[in-house]
């Protein structure tokens, strides 16, 4: 894994801004979509990566997120080759009351008809994986070129400030075409689908150390403060319980990679979120102001992150691991 300062300086130059769909195409151009697939003795890099990427750029690591479990996705249930220089989003969001359908056509092609909700990276992307429903009602994901008659990427459906860079807006599909992945099912089946979901936690993860970082180096060049030493330490405390947990839970993925990774998942993002909503609580009020209003890199992390932690589905979340847990003979905490 490159270091970090080579990483800012691919995606963050000197000489100006990079949008998050350029600084993708700019890891994809130096090779650094190709990670590790979860599950196959290297999981902890992977996260180690995203968790990088996330540090520096919420938006962008959206992309690159979504980029790379596609490819992931399509190693373990569809074709694993892919169009040179293309790049990937996984658009799963359903909109209540709305679905796109996958139907197949009298001459034996496949074509999607409907709209997608936040759909990041929609303008500048070349290929998504779509979920959708077959005639039959089974949920089903799908491959689609997006530059092609009938994809029509809209302007609509994102206002929140946080996570803008991103572009998750609304795509509508008529008669486009398109092509299977994997039977009916396989996308929520198979065991990669909850690596990824804790992946998501690594992102988290990066986020939040970046907003801690803010805070050490004030820590470092200010005068003592007893009450910011204080929040340094709850953050510290924090962050570090929350990577051994991740560390944990990529070797038992890596040792187990078959094993459904659900109760893993649940409890790896729910303590994530937990450490990232503290942390970025007491950064804010060691720090005032001053960076939220002063520090443009700052305030953008300070308003992604409340965002892209509401892929959480929280208090839900915790019901299913309660439930889980509640199922355990013993209990579970032994040290």
């Amino acid at each position: 894994m490159p270091s970090n300062a080579a990483l800012t300086a691919l995606l963050q130059p000197q000489d100006g801004a990079v949008l998050p769909i350029d600084g993708l195409r700019r890891l994809c151009d130096a090779g650094l979509d190709q990670l590790p697939l979860p599950g196959h003795g290297a999981t902890l890099l992977r996260w180690q990566m995203l968790a990088a990427i996330a540090a520096i750029d919420l938006s962008l690591l959206k992309l690159y997120e979504s980029h790379t479990d596609a490819l992931a996705i399509l190693a373990e249930i569809g074709d694993p080759g892919v169009p040179a220089g293309s790049s990937w989003g996984v658009w799963c969001a359903e909109m209540p009351g709305a679905r796109v359908k996958l139907q197949q056509t009298a001459d034996g092609r496949h074509v999607l008809d409907g709209r997608k909700a936040s759909c990041a990276g929609a303008h500048g992307l070349s290929h998504a994986l779509i979920s959708c429903w077959n005639a039959k009602g089974q949920a089903c994901l799908a491959c689609v070129a997006l530059a092609q008659p009938g994809v029509h990427v809209t302007n609509e459906g994102w206002q929140a400030v946080g996570m803008q860079a991103c572009v998750s807006v609304d795509v509508t599909f008529s008669h486009a075409r398109a092509i299977p992945v994997g039977a009916p099912g396989a996308y929520l089946a198979r065991p990669g689908y909850w690596h990824g979901a804790a992946g998501i936690a690594a992102a988290w993860y990066g986020a939040a150390c970046a907003v801690a970082s803010h805070l050490h180096a004030r820590a470092q060049h200010a005068a003592p403060d007893p009450v910011r030493l204080a929040q340094l330490g709850q953050i510290d405390c924090a962050l570090r319980a929350a990577c051994a947990l991740l560390r944990e839970g990529a070797a038992e993925i890596d040792a187990q990679p078959q094993r459904d990774a659900m109760e893993l998942a649940l409890r790896l993002r729910l303590a994530v979120e937990d450490a990232a909503t503290l942390v970025l609580h007491l950064a804010t009020r060691a720090l005032g102001a001053g960076p939220l209003c002063r520090d443009a890199r700052f305030a953008r992390l300070a308003a992604d992150l409340p965002v892209f932690l509401r892929q959480s589905h929280a208090e839900r979340d915790q019901a299913v691991l309660g439930g889980i847990v509640a199922g355990a003979e013993e209990h579970p905490w032994a040290l």
